[in-house]
């Protein structure tokens, strides 16, 4: 089990530097990506402690020079700039889908309450990080990091939801999975 786990969250943390491949350049200094989308499936598939685990992996592969941040960038100082605090809550944000999903029906309302819930605190660390870093007052810090990406990271952790369900389900009944994470 350890193993397989392991290997799953390597798996999710290459997926999340996938999804940060194509990053769309806004006027505010977090691009689009899709990183979102399997920061949550993370949560809902490998529970808390390895879709936790699966996310650090995604950020000292980038801390460490791989070019797995938005737009191939990677290097320790990106943790610690502007939107540094995002990546820093995509850790949060798949162990709280986790702790919510783990043991939990596998069915779309929970996915979609424990992906808001960890959407919420990618928000909140991201924002607060910006704010203090780009000197934002808290209203500027929501205007250019979430205000901008809240549509499209509410329909990608609604198709995260979907997802989960489908995928989950189908481990399950091949045993690659347990019934509570």
């Amino acid at each position: 089990m350890k193993t397989r786990n392991m290997i799953l969250a390597a798996m999710f943390g290459a997926l999340t530097a996938v999804g940060a491949i194509v990053a769309v350049p806004l006027p505010t200094p977090i691009p689009f990506t899709m990183q979102i989308f399997f920061v949550v499936l993370a949560g809902i598939l490998l529970g808390p402690h390895w879709g936790a685990v699966s996310q650090l992996v995604y950020i000292l592969m980038g801390s460490l020079g791989l070019p797995v941040f938005a737009g191939g960038t990677s290097g320790f100082m990106k943790l610690v700039g502007p939107s540094g605090g995002y990546l820093t809550g995509f850790i949060i944000a798949a162990l709280v889908v986790g702790l919510i999903t783990r043991k939990r029906p596998n069915t779309l309302l929970w996915n979609l309450t424990a992906s808001l819930a960890g959407l919420t605190f990618i928000y909140l660390v991201g924002t607060t990080q910006l704010a203090l870093v780009a000197g934002l007052s808290p209203g500027k810090a929501i205007a250019a990091g979430v205000a901008p990406f809240i549509l499209f990271d509410l329909i990608k952790i609604t198709a995260a939801g979907f997802l989960g369900v489908a995928v989950k389900s189908a481990l399950i009944k091949v045993n690659l999975l347990e019934q509570a994470n």
